[in-house]
């Protein structure tokens, strides 16, 4: 039986329009064969890392062909050109034969969140995302003022292994003899070897700033998802079996943007650098839930992006529920209840309100009779409401710079 994938090459003239933003038939992805290719949007939000046109070897609409979601871009030919077009189903034997145009696929995926998770955090919470091991220490602060002292710890420790003649190597010193009476377990270290790692409820995995080379993927349990900025824990993701996270580190030879902590008693399988090209060759599918969790992510940002353009806050809270409903495949046309996986301080925090700003938010947003909080989580009588409040809020996008 043959098994190649069936690709084929597709010709378009000068300024035909090979994917238009917003539909739904994202059945494929291209890859430029000859020829360059335009890459627009109808609200910018940033100005995109490499420009926007695209040449030979490029590849376009991978973002919404591997997320299912619609397309977040129109690309038009900008010169007569070929693509090869490649089917979404036929991803998985596609990367057996091609291996380095997804591992280029995986990579540019990877330096194109980054950027994106920067500017996001530069228009949310107004200033620079911090990418050195200097962070380690308003991490540490934030856990300790909080009296999350474990965490805290831990955090600590690591600074003082990546930095050990940092400026604040002195004040850590004598914070962690001051908590330490307080610190009621340690993280275990794993050996390198130790592929299979279990973690208890509220530990953490690994912090922002924290140099890494392993990636993670969910076995059993939940892994939240988390960034720190201004004082405030923003939630960012709650991770459940099968999920995959702490691939840009290992990718990209960088400290992690983000901490990862045991929402539940978990159970992760660990893939390190030096074992991450043998585990792609013997298990490709790798690749490919790689590829697909990057394209959501990517999706998930630059809607993130695009709700910061809503004037109204209010509007940005109903219309972040909105994306979380989209995010998680809800389908909000029809009438059903649903419960988030957060609650009312972290969704006032997922759009970048300031303390004052958030609290009235909260009182607003109860008013509204069809939510609830149900064990600290937010939960909706009818998911239709909340779409019918965040479309009305929508018309009131503004243009923004970063």
């Amino acid at each position: 039986m043959d098994t190649t994938p069936r690709l084929s090459f597709v010709n378009f003239k000068k300024d035909s329009y090979i994917v238009v933003e917003g539909n739904q038939n994202t059945d494929r992805f291209f890859i430029i064969r000859e020829g360059r290719v335009r890459i627009s949007k109808v609200v910018k939000v940033v100005k995109e890392d490499g420009g926007d046109i695209l040449g030979p070897g490029d590849f376009f609409a991978v973002v919404s062909a591997m997320s299912a979601h619609s397309h977040i871009e129109t690309a038009q030919a900008a010169t007569d050109c070929t693509v090869i077009s490649v089917p979404k189903e036929q991803y998985g034997e596609f990367i057996q034969k091609n291996t380095a145009v997804a591992m280029k696929i995986i990579l540019q995926f990877s330096k194109r969140m980054r950027y994106l998770d920067a500017a996001l955090t530069k228009l949310t919470l107004k200033n620079n995302a911090d990418e050195d091991v200097s962070q380690l220490f308003n991490v540490g602060e934030y856990y300790a003022k909080i009296n999350q002292f474990n965490l805290a710890y831990y955090v600590y420790s690591r600074y003082l292994k990546h930095c050990p003649q940092g400026e604040h190597g002195t004040l850590i010193r004598e914070r962690m003899k001051k908590i330490a009476p307080y610190v009621t377990s340690v993280r275990k270290e794993f050996p390198p070897d130790e592929f299979t790692r279990k973690y208890a409820k509220d530990t953490m995995i690994f912090s922002e700033g924290e140099p890494g080379d392993e990636l993670y993927i969910i076995q059993k349990g939940a892994v939240k998802i988390a960034k720190i900025a201004d004082n405030n824990e923003i939630l960012l993701a709650v991770l459940k079996p099968g999920d995959i996270f702490g691939e840009m580190a290992l990718l990209e030879s960088k400290p992690r943007t983000a901490c990862a902590l045991a929402y539940e008693d978990c159970v992760l399988l660990m893939v390190s650098r030096s074992n991450f090209t043998n585990v792609v060759v013997v298990q490709p599918q790798i690749i490919a839930k790689l590829t697909v969790l990057l394209a959501e992510r990517i999706w998930f940002i630059y809607k993130q992006l695009a709700n910061t353009l809503i004037d109204n806050p209010l509007g940005r809270i109903y219309d972040a529920l909105v994306l979380q409903l989209e995010k998680n495949r809800v389908n909000f046309t029809v009438e059903q209840p649903y419960t988030f996986d957060f609650g009312l301080k972290e969704l006032v925090n997922m759009v970048g309100l300031s303390p004052e700003e958030g609290y009235m938010m909260m009182k607003k947003i109860m008013e509204n009779r069809k939510i609830q909080l149900v064990n600290d989580k937010i939960y909706v009588l009818d998911v239709r409401d909340i779409a019918q409040q965040a479309q009305l809020y929508r018309r009131t996008i503004r243009k923004a710079k970063v």
